[in-house]
């Protein structure tokens, strides 16, 4: 076979692609989400922290008050970006039960485990971000009056805490259908049903 003749051959796209594809309209929407808002707020950031460094030390000039900009943003692109990581169960994890144990009901325990506590802890986590949230949408007193806002631009603080909300939501979601996984393969002897 020539190496021409390999080159012919033709590859899908699944093949190439390693991600989880979203197959229900809720995951399409929620994926779509994540992806658009993740994008534009790489361009902001980017196109934002670019003018502030050329006007500093181009220009000799300051971008009034831009941190807070930046702030708001890097919070929508981290927390969606998480939620898109745990969604296509690319997010970051230490975990050495996949790669020191062998297939058997040891390992299967012991992913079980790691997915209940992973859920629990996202969990706990969610709810002070619904806590956060509320005291940056309702202030301090729960009122609506005296709502925290930035410095500088006056920008209300419950935008960013409702990104942490967002992307924990989310994330609480995802880990839960990884648990559930987890649970089949353990208590039905990893027979999909």
């Amino acid at each position: 076979m020539k190496i021409d003749d390999t080159l012919d051959m033709q590859i899908t796209e699944e093949e190439i692609s390693t991600f989880k594809k979203p197959k229900c309209l809720f995951d399409k929407i929620t994926v779509n989400f994540y992806s658009i808002v993740c994008f534009t707020m790489s361009i902001l950031l980017m196109l934002m922290i670019g003018t502030a460094t050329m006007l500093r030390y181009i220009f000799r000039a300051d971008l009034y008050g831009y941190e807070e900009w930046v702030r708001i943003f890097a919070f929508w692109l981290y927390f969606m970006g998480a939620a898109y990581g745990t969604f296509t169960e690319t997010h970051i994890s230490a975990d050495l039960v996949q790669s020191y144990l062998s297939d058997g009901i040891t390992k299967k325990f012991f992913v079980f485990l790691k997915s209940l506590i992973t859920f629990a802890i996202t969990l706990l986590f969610t709810k002070y971000a619904w806590d956060y949230f509320l005291y940056g949408y309702l202030g301090p007193l729960g009122t609506g009056v005296k709502i925290p806002r930035t410095v500088a631009w006056r920008i209300p603080l419950w935008i960013g805490y409702l990104a942490i909300f967002t992307g924990l939501i989310s994330m609480s979601y995802y880990f839960l259908w990884e648990l559930i996984r987890a649970s089949k393969q353990i208590f039905s002897g990893g027979k999909k049903s």
